[in-house]
């Protein structure tokens, strides 16, 4: 199985999209500081994923969910219910738009 998923920053409230094959291990690298762009951002929460039977489906998914109509299906269909749970315990603010989302702009 592969896999896309996306990550919330507890520390900036921003989101991140990405595949793996292997999702635990993945998520642990994030929140290990291994990962260039996610580094400065720590801790991360998983707050949805996918499985795929392929690679390429992950990926194309993934590259989807990057794109504007894929983020806004990200939000209003896979994140608002983690979004909502995240301001019931006192989160505050909304997900930003990452660095790479505002040079694409």
């Amino acid at each position: 199985m592969h896999y896309c998923y996306i990550l919330s920053s507890l520390k900036s409230h921003i989101l991140y999209f990405g595949s793996t094959k292997d999702l635990r291990d993945r998520l642990k690298l994030h929140n290990e500081g291994k990962v260039k762009f996610t580094k400065p951002h720590l801790p991360w929460q998983l707050v949805w994923y996918g499985a795929f039977e392929t690679k390429k489906q992950a990926n194309d998914f993934e590259l989807y969910l990057k794109s504007g109509s894929g983020k806004a299906f990200a939000y209003k269909r896979l994140v608002s219910v983690a979004l909502e749970k995240g301001f019931a315990q006192g989160r505050k603010g909304s997900p930003k738009l990452t660095i790479n989302d505002k040079k694409r702009k």
